[in-house]
């Protein structure tokens, strides 16, 4: 396949080529918009491991029911309130200059952040980080708790992120030009490119990207070396995010890794579709340029 995929959180419930009905006409969509002719169905795949989240033979719905007890980790409270403060940053910024495709107004910020308690923390930060728009179309709260334990496992069980590399690499052929990583995926598909230096792919296209986090950034394998992430091996690297993503955290990767080409976009409401975000002009010319500049 020519053109790799990679999807973000939320997919738990979704298989391969679920995930490319949605994704193929949006790609075709932005490199039409960029000026190039369409790939065809034979050209793209996603390397899809959200049933690899997939609670066995229970009745949880879409989202399993974890409370605000169950964020017991020091890491993941951290990215909790690291959520929130961009959360409550963008909040903050529609209020200044109200935009109905903005984020919500009504999110405070983590004023009392060094007073009370961890358990007073977790319950106040899950409230207001559920009305983003982003979180709120997921299922609130518990959308919220389940993307979170999502990135910790990934980042942190050994077994759990081999198993979705795996994946990835079961994808990657000679022929592979391009991998798009949206959201964490974004993270597996640098992880793997680092891993895999033998791949000859092209370019890496992230978009809504959490790389800029700086718990996921330290998080990082291979490790940052001082305030620089490795670069993998790829002859370009776009980054293409929306300033009201909240869950990119930081909408420039160069200041990290270097040599990454930043572009944002205006999504609307919905800043972290991968929809929106693959059928824009600028991820078109990201893709274009991986394929037919080579």
């Amino acid at each position: 396949m020519k053109v790799v995929g990679i999807h973000g959180i939320a997919h738990t419930h979704l298989t391969a080529p679920q995930i490319e009905a949605e994704w193929l006409p949006a790609i075709q969509g932005g490199l039409e918009e960029a000026g190039f002719p369409r790939i065809t169905k034979e050209d793209f795949t996603i390397a899809a491991y959200g049933a690899l989240f997939r609670p066995a033979g229970t009745r949880a719905g879409n989202l399993p029911k974890l409370p605000a007890e169950d964020v017991t980790d020091e890491w993941e409270e951290m990215l909790l309130l690291e959520w929130w403060r961009e959360a409550a940053r963008l909040s903050e910024a529609n209020r200044a200059e109200l935009d109905p495709l903005g984020e919500d107004s009504t999110i405070q910020s983590p004023e009392f952040e060094g007073r009370g308690g961890f358990s007073a923390i977790v319950p106040r930060a899950l409230r207001q980080i559920a009305k983003s728009k982003f979180f709120q179309a997921l299922g609130g709260e518990r959308a919220v708790l389940f993307a979170l334990k999502q990135v910790r496992e990934y980042l942190q069980n050994v077994e759990m992120k081999a198993a979705i590399q795996a994946r990835v690499v079961d994808k990657v052929t000679p022929e592979t030009k391009v991998i798009i990583g949206h959201s964490l995926g974004s993270v597996i598909a640098y992880e793997c490119l680092c891993a895999h230096s033998e791949w000859n792919v092209e370019a890496l296209v992230t978009v809504g990207s959490p790389l800029g986090s700086p718990l996921v950034f330290k998080a990082l394998t291979p490790s940052p070396q001082g305030e620089k992430g490795v670069y993998p091996k790829v002859k370009h690297w776009f980054n293409i995010a929306d300033q009201g993503d909240v869950v990119a955290v930081r909408e420039k990767l160069a200041p990290y890794f270097g040599a990454v080409v930043d572009r944002l976009v205006h999504n609307g409401w919905q800043s972290h579709s991968a929809a929106r975000y693959l059928n824009a002009q600028a991820t078109g010319e990201a893709i274009a340029t991986g394929l037919f500049d080579s």
